[in-house]
Order: C-alpha cells, then structure tokens, then sequence
C-alpha cells in the first residue's frame, strides 16, 4: 500500500528536475497528479514518460488568472485537493549593483506572487485538510554574491509558511517548507550556458557541501513524500532542509 494512496496532488513546474521526480514519486505512492508548466511540449512530454496518473495542465504561476484555471479544472475533475507541491520558481544571478527592476520583478512575481496565489488558491479545495509544501532553498539563509533577490525570494517564501501554518492549523491543513540544497537538474546548463560550464558548476556546487557531492532529484523527492503523507502529521510549520549539510554543519 503506498504512503499517498488516493491521494489527489498538484505539482507546479512539475515538467522537469525536482518538480519531475516529485510527481514520479507521489504516482508511485498511489497519488493522482495533475503537474504544471509553462512549455507545452515539455508538459505533454512529462505526462507521457509518467503515465495514466499524471494530468498535464500548461499554467503560469504567475498570471492568476492562469491559476483560476488549473483550481478549476482540478476543482471540476476532482472535487478536492490533498496535496499541493508549490515548486515553480526561477533562479538567476546579479550583483546588487546591477540589477534591473526586470530582474527583481521576474524572480518575485514567480517565487514569491507565483507560490502565495497558488497556495492561496489550493486553500479552499482542501476541504479542512491535507498538505501544502512550499519549495524555497538552503540559499534562504545564506549571503552568496549574486544572488540577493532570489535569496530574497526564497527567504520570504520560508516566512510565508510560518504565518500560513499558523492561520491553516485550525482547519487541519499542514504548511511546511522544502529547502534543497544543489541539486543536479536541468536548471544547471539554464544558468550556465554550456555542458563544460555545468560540469564545472557542479564540481564547484560539490565543495559546498559537507557530503562532497551534489543532491539528486528523488533524494528531493524522497523528502517530499514524508510531507505529504500521514508520516508527518505532527509537523506544520517547519523547514525541511536537504542539503548535504551545506547550511547545517
């Protein structure tokens, strides 16, 4: 018997790398998944390699009126929500220096605006109960040059827990946060341009961290599950960080 059996799940920018592994897993525990994306093709791609149980729905986080339309569809196909995985976000890099207004409203419109509306949207198909999990980072609490705003973002996104936590226990929905450490993704050769510049980027990634080697998507995902299902029924509110120790020892 799977940890999510019947369970009905969403997984924002679950086309690829964490979002990907996540979905893989929650279907392997016996949930429902619808996921989201932005590009199609990738979507429907994803759908496929996941099979029957997963729902491929394009929706961009951070257009509301987008996000109306991936509730009600899961509203009207399902008639409730058990889980949701906000996990769509954006990382990119510039010194405080140099950054354009451009830059710091991409990264909050779609880390912070993205995840608060998709949670608050989820709310009410929950049905006094289930588990919301917002993915921020270890770089939440950490100074790395060339990452001011989205380290920002992650930051707020970690805060936004605590007070929905505490406004959603009564009405038996747990928030918690998932703050992964490097991980080796996609997202890499997004940020660096080239495989040889990924290469390099993980070795250095890898130095970071105490366990000498970056995370893997279903160590993530992994993580993920335990929030979701009953096995953490006594924690709300926290942050479960998975990093290699990167930002704990």
């Amino acid at each position: 018997m799977g940890k999510l059996n019947d369970k009905i799940a969403i997984v924002t920018g679950g086309s690829s790398g964490i979002g990907l592994s996540i979905a893989e897993r929650f279907i392997g525990e016996g949930a429902t998944v619808y996921i989201t994306g932005r590009r199609l093709a990738e979507l429907e791609a994803a759908a496929e390699r996941l099979g029957g149980k997963a729902k491929a729905i394009q929706s961009d986080v951070s257009d509301l009126s987008s996000l109306d339309r991936l509730f009600s569809t899961v509203q009207a196909s399902e008639g409730r929500l058990d889980v949701l995985v906000a996990n769509a976000g954006v990382i990119e890099q510039g010194l405080i220096r140099d950054v354009s207004e451009q830059h710091f409203d991409k990264l909050f419109d779609i880390n912070v605006k993205g995840t608060y509306f998709t949670m608050q949207k989820a709310i009410p198909l929950m049905n006094g109960g289930g588990s919301i999990i917002l993915v921020s980072s270890c770089l939440a609490t950490k100074g790395f040059p060339g990452h001011s705003v989205y380290n920002a973002s992650k930051a707020a996104v970690r805060s936004l827990v605590r007070t929905a936590a505490a406004e959603l226990a009564a009405s038996g929905i747990r928030v918690n946060t998932l703050s992964p450490g490097p991980v080796d993704t996609p997202i890499i050769e997004g940020q660096v341009g080239s495989p040889e510049a990924a290469e390099e980027f993980r070795k250095q990634a890898a130095g970071h961290v105490p366990l000498g080697r970056i995370g893997r998507p279903e160590e993530l995902a992994a993580a993920t599950v335990f929030l979701a299902s009953d096995e953490s029924s006594f924690s709300t509110g926290t942050d479960l960080v998975v990093d290699g120790g990167m930002t704990q020892l």
